[in-house]
């Protein structure tokens, strides 16, 4: 698979994604395991918890794949997933009263949308060649059309 020529941001927030989805990922195994040696509880079923929490935390690792990858794709998941991290951070400082661990998570989340929406990611998301503006580039079709013109150009 050939890379796309995405910018160093994309691919750092696409490594940093990966930590709290393999925290995710984690958790979910210890969830399973603890759930197993327990007596079964009405109301709670081990099984789905654990799965939504390992599903769930795959999907993440996807994302943060495609972005590592500098698939355009990834972006979007990827903002979702900071969004979710810096609520969590939020959360554990604030009503969890728990800042050690919520300010270096709420920090994560923070980065990872920096990193996401500077002017190389927006660019690269954008379709933008340099020197283009956005204006430009929505004319000739954004990303889209960059990648037909590709396609185009492949064929000669």
């Amino acid at each position: 698979m050939k890379l796309s020529p995405a910018p160093r941001e994309v691919r750092l927030a696409g490594a940093v994604i990966a930590v709290p989805s393999l925290a995710l990922l984690v958790f979910g195994v210890i969830v399973l395991v603890n759930g197993l040696g327990s007596p079964a509880q009405p109301g709670n079923n081990v099984y789905v918890e654990s799965g939504t929490f390992i599903v769930v935390a795959l999907a993440f690792l996807a994302a943060s794949a495609g972005l590592v990858l500098g698939q355009t794709w990834a972006r979007s998941p990827g903002v979702v997933i900071a969004l979710i991290v810096v609520g969590l951070g939020w959360y554990l400082l604030g009503p969890s009263g728990e800042p050690a661990w919520g300010v270096p998570i709420a920090l994560f989340g923070i980065a990872t949308l920096v990193l996401l929406f500077r002017a190389p990611s927006r660019a690269w998301a954008l379709g933008l060649r340099e020197g283009e503006t956005e204006t430009e580039a929505a004319e000739r079709g954004g990303l889209a059309g960059r990648r037909a013109e590709r396609e185009g150009q492949d064929e000669d």
